[in-house]
């Protein structure tokens, strides 16, 4: 039964680590649901890992047992295999746990190092900024250019440059703060970090780059959208769309590390999809995404587990 499960779990890595990433980053309509485009990258991600380690593990630790779970108690209480074990059983336990170890251990590697690398940028722009009327998070930076940026975490940032401020009129300035408090309120550095970390474990993987170019845009269009929520006025769009061109077409240098900006992704398709909105994408697809989603994460599950409840 194991090598079956080996076998299709395989295959489903294989297809989540080109075909179905390529598909979805190729895709239009994520544009017009950023949201639901998201759920589906954090399904893709969850069940390639799984997927992979699965596969390796079910392989390595067949003779041991017909189900995963009984396999690895007989291999942990070290009790004999029912079959013959081969060479390439020991090498798929021991790239299943160096995979998993890896994936991980750079995922809290990066965890820390972001968190850091935050803390310390927190506290010098502490020591140049003042207090903004923005809000109580919101601080001032005596900068001529016009940038605008927000640091998360326990103690979230949003930085404007007097810049900024000075070039954009005050609708302007309202959309700029509110799609960066979208960022901070939706958390989005979190969406982001296992796709930094995917592309750090596995740099040979040209999905790991797609993947995260693809959900750090899509972050950024979500944040729009909620920002186009708050907003009041005519025409929040254009108000939108013309704050991003002003501060894009300004803004000089690099932004800190793990700071996310109302400049970040593809700036000219969010200028284009804020000017030509497309028809929102239609419940019953937006539905058969999340259940595409939703099958993602139970298929490599069931795929473990049903060995052992037949």
């Amino acid at each position: 039964m194991l090598p079956a499960t080996a076998l299709a779990l395989g295959l489903l890595a294989a297809l989540l680590a080109w075909p179905v990433p390529a598909a979805l980053s190729r895709a239009r309509w994520p544009r017009r649901d950023p949201l639901a485009a998201l759920v589906c990258w954090q399904a893709i991600g969850l069940a390639g890992g799984l997927s992979i380690i699965g596969a390796l593990l079910t392989h390595g630790l067949a003779p041991w047992g017909h189900s995963l779970p009984e396999a690895w108690w007989h291999w942990v209480t070290r009790q004999s295999a029912e079959e013959p074990v081969r060479g390439d059983h020991w090498v798929a336990q021991t790239l299943a746990a160096v995979l998993a170890l890896e994936l991980l251990g750079v995922l809290v590697l990066s965890l820390v190092r972001t968190a850091r690398t935050r803390r310390r940028h927190r506290a010098l722009l502490e020591l140049v900024v003042e207090p903004a009327a923005a809000g109580e998070d919101t601080r001032l930076l005596d900068h001529p250019a016009p940038v605008a940026f927000c640091i998360p975490g326990a103690r979230p940032l949003l930085v404007l440059s007097s810049g900024m401020v000075a070039e954009l009129d005050g609708a302007q300035v309202d959309a700029v703060v509110a799609h960066e408090r979208a960022h901070l309120t939706e958390h989005h550095h979190l969406l982001l970090l296992p796709f930094v970390a995917w592309r750090a474990a596995l740099p040979v993987l040209p999905a790991a780059d797609r993947a995260h170019d693809a959900v750090r845009d899509l972050v950024e269009m979500r944040a729009d959208d909620v920002a186009l929520g708050s907003l009041t006025g005519p025409d929040r769009r254009r108000t939108l769309a013309a704050a991003i061109v002003a501060v894009a077409a300004g803004a000089g240098g690099q932004l800190p590390d793990g700071a996310l900006a109302v400049t970040g992704g593809a700036v000219a398709v969010r200028v284009r999809r804020l000017l030509a909105p497309a028809a929102p994408l239609p419940v019953a697809a937006r539905a058969a995404a999340l259940a595409c989603a939703l099958a993602l994460l139970l298929v490599p599950t069931v795929l473990l587990v049903l060995p052992a409840l037949t």
